[in-house]
Parts: structure tokens; sequence; C-alpha cells
């Protein structure tokens, strides 16, 4: 079995969470550290972009900066996420796709949420793997409604991918916080999502903790994958690197309005 490093669960800011995963990618493609799964929360709650995005097209702007909700744009691709900081278990991995046993981004998709999909039985739930399309990233879904969303990114045959896992969902906040394209009534948006949108405590009717969630994860990895997750924290080479990209990058906003870094 190969040994991979398990980053427990800690929270972090949205600019120190996206400094750290982007830290850990170029750690791992520099081949410094090995295999990574990364477990962590937002506070306070955060809206996260996808690299190409503008963030005045995909968020309420004003509503984030009243409500104490950062914006921070992702180094991957995909859409506009709401990480509430209670309501939400963060997942990265960073891996060579060698490891992963994928010969494209699909099957990596395909093997990453296999895993997540382990987590959720040992929780009780049973979920379906959606192939997502050309607007949407591949997600899971219980009776049709998504459950955890990820967005990718691969240099150097080295693959991050980071998504979520939805503890408990607040729509009414999500959508007053996220666009929908053609839509600026939130409360009509937030009462479409709720047939598109569930969570770990919607289905199981009780609260779930993140603590338990992220065992769960643990575990569904370490079976679907076949590795070892031996407990670590960042070295001191990537505390450094994130800290440097937190104030250069992730925290300016010459990189979350204009992606220029």
């Amino acid at each position: 079995m190969d040994a991979w490093r398990l980053i427990p669960l800690e929270t972090h800011n949205a600019f120190m969470n996206m400094a750290i995963d982007e830290a850990i990618l170029q750690s791992r493609m520099e081949n410094l550290v090995p295999n990574t799964l990364r477990l962590y929360q937002w506070q306070p709650s955060a809206v996260s972009i996808g690299k190409n995005q503008n963030p005045n097209d995909t968020a309420y702007v004003d509503n984030c900066r009243k409500l104490g909700v950062d914006i921070v744009r992702r180094n991957s691709g995909g859409g506009t996420v709401y990480h509430d900081q209670t309501g939400e278990l963060t997942y990265s991995v960073t891996a060579q796709t060698r490891d992963l046993d994928a010969t494209d981004i699909t099957a990596i998709y395909t093997r990453i949420y296999a895993a997540i999909t382990d987590a959720l039985r040992l929780l009780g739930i049973p979920a379906d793997y959606s192939s997502g399309n050309q607007k949407n990233c591949p997600n899971l879904t219980v009776n049709a409604r998504k459950i955890s969303g990820s967005a990718q990114t691969v240099k150097r045959n080295v693959v991050q991918q980071h998504g979520t896992l939805l503890l408990n969902v607040n729509l009414p906040l999500m959508f007053q916080l996220l666009r929908i394209k053609g839509l600026d009534n939130c409360s009509l948006a937030a009462q479409i999502a709720q047939r598109k949108i569930t969570s770990v405590q919607n289905e199981l009717g009780h609260a779930v903790t993140p603590e338990t969630a992220g065992n769960a994860l643990t575990q569904g990895f370490k079976a679907t994958l076949k590795i070892h997750l031996n407990p670590a924290q960042l070295t001191l080479y990537e505390q450094a690197l994130a800290k440097k990209l937190y104030t250069n990058k992730y925290a300016t906003d010459n990189w979350n309005q204009n992606a220029k870094a």
C-alpha cells in the first residue's frame, strides 16, 4: 500500500486555505512531499470563484461585504461556491496522476468521488456519481440533489482536486451571495435550489459533526484508493510558501478581482 499524508481537519480564512492548497501543490510538483489528503473548514464563511470567473458576474459582492463573507479566487476552474463556516467540510487531494490509476481528468474525478461515495455510505447515505457537463464539473448526488462538488487543476502530472461535502445548507443565505445567471430574485433562486441541493443533515435527519464526517472521508479514501494515511503537518517550506502566497496573491484585490498575481 502507498503511504499518503493526511493533514487533519483545520480551520483558516479563505485566503489562507487557498494559499495552503497551492503550497501543497507546488511542493508535490517538486517531489518535496508525498501525495496528500487535507481536510479543512472556513472562518469566516466565504465565496470562492473559479480561476477564470468575474466575481461581479457570479456573486453579490455587496451582500458578501455586508455579511462579512470573504471572496477568494481559486487556482482551479469550476464555478462559484459558497463555503459556510459550520455547514461544510472541504477536502483537497494533491497527488501524482499515475498514483490514482487515472489516464485523464474524468478518470481522476471518478476515482476521488468513489472515495467520497464510500465515506457517505459509512455515514448512512447512498450517493450517485454525476458526470456533469460542459458547464458543471462532476459531482455527487442523492436522489438527483447535489451533496458534493469539486474543482481541479493539473500541473506537471500532479492533480489537485478540492471539493465540498455539505453537512448542512442554508439556501436563503447561499442565494443572497451567489448570482444565478438570468435570475435576480434571491428567494426564488433558493426555492429552485431546494430541488437541486441537499446535505448530510437533510438526508439523515440529524446533524453530523465535521470530525465525524472527516473520519468517514479518511476511511473512504483509505479503503477506495488502498492507501495508508499518515497524519502530519505542513512542512516548514510549505508553511513559508503559504504565507508568501497569502500575502502576495490570495489576499490581494489584484488576484481576486483581476486574476493577476
